[in-house]
């Protein structure tokens, strides 16, 4: 079983490294699934709008809800990130070489999101890569059963660790 997550400590600082991640990997030809967090900034609109790009080519969708100037924190609407697991649960096939994850959250503690999909997908041998915070990791760490391995949120580090297994994955077959 191939299971990893990376954590960056800056806000935001995973959701850029991922989807550099699945650029440089989507160039080598390598075949991701998955999602990467792309947030686009409005001018205006709260500074927490959350888009999440369906791998390899999209759609982009917005996860985030807008409760108005006054609301505080980010609004993840949960029917957006539905869609979203959909979509990667329905692209994800034997084909796939890695199953890309941008966060481990709070939907993904309480059961939901994204956890059937990556169970799905440890089931068939995908390697999986999740962005994870602080937050939820004792969640995650519960969910992978201590089988899950850090890597450093460096960019070489992960293509490393990508590419190890995904080579891994093609020598079981």
């Amino acid at each position: 079983m191939k299971l990893a997550y990376t954590m960056a400590p800056g806000r935001g600082d995973t959701d850029l490294i991922l989807a550099g991640l699945a650029n440089r990997l989507g160039k080598r030809g390598i075949r991701c699934c998955g999602t990467v967090q792309i947030n686009t900034e409005r001018p205006d609109t709260h500074k927490c709008d959350m888009d999440v790009m369906v791998l390899p080519e999209g759609p982009v969708l917005r996860v985030s809800q807008d409760q108005g100037p006054g609301a505080r924190g980010c609004r993840l609407d949960p029917g957006a990130l539905e869609t979203a697991v959909g979509l990667v649960a329905s692209r994800l096939s034997g084909e796939t070489d890695l199953l890309i994850i941008n966060k481990f959250g709070k939907h993904e503690a309480e059961g939901r999101g994204f956890r059937e999909v990556i169970a799905q997908a440890v089931a068939m041998d995908v390697p999986v890569l999740v962005g994870l915070n602080g937050l939820n990791r004792s969640a995650f760490e519960e969910f992978a059963g201590g089988l899950a391995t850090r890597v450093d949120p460096v960019p070489d580090a992960l293509v490393q660790w990508a590419l190890k297994a995904v080579r891994e994955k093609v020598e079981l077959v």
